[in-house]
């Protein structure tokens, strides 16, 4: 008996610690971000059922359509299991703070019918506040004047840009304050009183911090490639090396034998000239090759010598008559 008392307790115990170990913030904002995945996958599965038909044939109810889609995951997710995609695969799950038990308790259907509404209805009332301001309009049409008609739909709007804009500053600061104390990172949650939790006790995490923090150096890494490397003019470089490890001891005097060469072959495609231009320098260029080029780089130099170029101009040939 003792035993068994024994062994009560530490189970009880074990379930209750597990309730109360904090989620990362990470692993919250991951399964956001494994949700938000998902619900554009189904778009994408759907709309492709339609690729046949008229374009633009989802466009006039893709609002309801998409709302639909992501009641039917809350349906067989979220109210089903109190836990979203994401969180399943995270092993997390959603708990009720509102009741009054320290163990775990799922949440109610008020809660689950809560975070449908203000997660999908809001989104659904945002994308189609516009559409229901011009239905208002006409709708009332009438009865009162155009005058009153536009009054009461301009007025109408400034209150729903009102509220839309305390909502987004209200999200600013419930995030602001996830990241302050690791909980409720929507605001949502935090008006229906759901809470993350571990579905599982004694959660180990299979990735140790070192891998984590070498895919944090890299990506940190990767990011600054994507934002640096548009800023090279890989171009200019190819030709300073060129340059520099070759050698151009050739002067435009010396190369002057060697210029009917170079007037069959365009500096930027390899082809035959079309409208040949210069741009200072003994090279050749198409016409839209070079102002293609030029359009894209403000401070144009020669791709094949990197010299300083100029303003594309025709190329002028002197022809002597004997």
């Amino acid at each position: 008996m003792g035993l068994e008392r024994n062994a009560n307790k530490t189970e009880a115990s074990g379930l209750s610690g597990s309730d109360q170990t904090p989620v990362l913030r990470i692993n919250q904002l991951d399964a956001l971000e494994l949700d938000s995945a998902l619900e554009q996958l189904l778009w994408t599965q759907f709309s492709q059922c339609f690729q046949n038909c008229r374009p633009g044939l989802l466009t006039p109810a893709e609002p309801e359509l998409r709302a639909l889609l992501q009641l039917l995951v809350w349906r067989f997710t979220l109210y089903s299991n109190s836990t979203t995609v994401g969180q399943s695969l995270l092993s997390l799950r959603y708990h009720n703070l509102l009741s009054s038990v320290t163990r775990y308790r799922p949440l109610s259907r008020r809660q689950k019918w809560g975070l449908a509404l203000l997660n999908v209805g809001a989104r659904w009332f945002q994308e189609r506040s516009h559409s229901l301001l011009l239905c208002l309009g006409l709708s009332a049409g009438g009865s009162v004047s155009e005058h009153d008609v536009s009054l009461i739909t301009q007025g109408l709007r400034k209150c729903f840009n009102l509220v839309s804009s305390i909502a987004h500053i209200a999200s600013l600061i419930n995030f602001f304050v996830f990241l302050k104390k690791g909980q409720h990172p929507l605001l949502a949650e935090r008006i229906v009183g759901a809470q993350a939790v571990f579905s599982k006790p004694n959660v180990v995490r299979d990735e140790t911090y070192q891998y984590m923090n070498r895919e944090l150096l890299w990506h940190g890494f990767s990011e600054f490639l994507i934002f640096l490397l548009p800023l090279i003019n890989t171009r200019q470089l190819k030709a300073i090396v060129s340059s520099f490890v070759f050698g151009d001891v050739r002067t435009d005097t010396q190369a002057a034998p060697e210029g009917q060469g170079l007037l069959k072959e365009c500096g930027l495609c390899g082809e035959w000239p079309t409208m040949p231009h210069m741009v200072g320098c003994r090279h050749v260029f198409c016409y839209y090759c070079i102002k293609s080029h030029s359009i894209a780089e403000p401070y144009l130099t020669c791709p094949k010598c990197g010299a300083q170029a100029s303003q594309p101009e025709p190329l002028r040939i002197q022809v002597e008559m004997k």
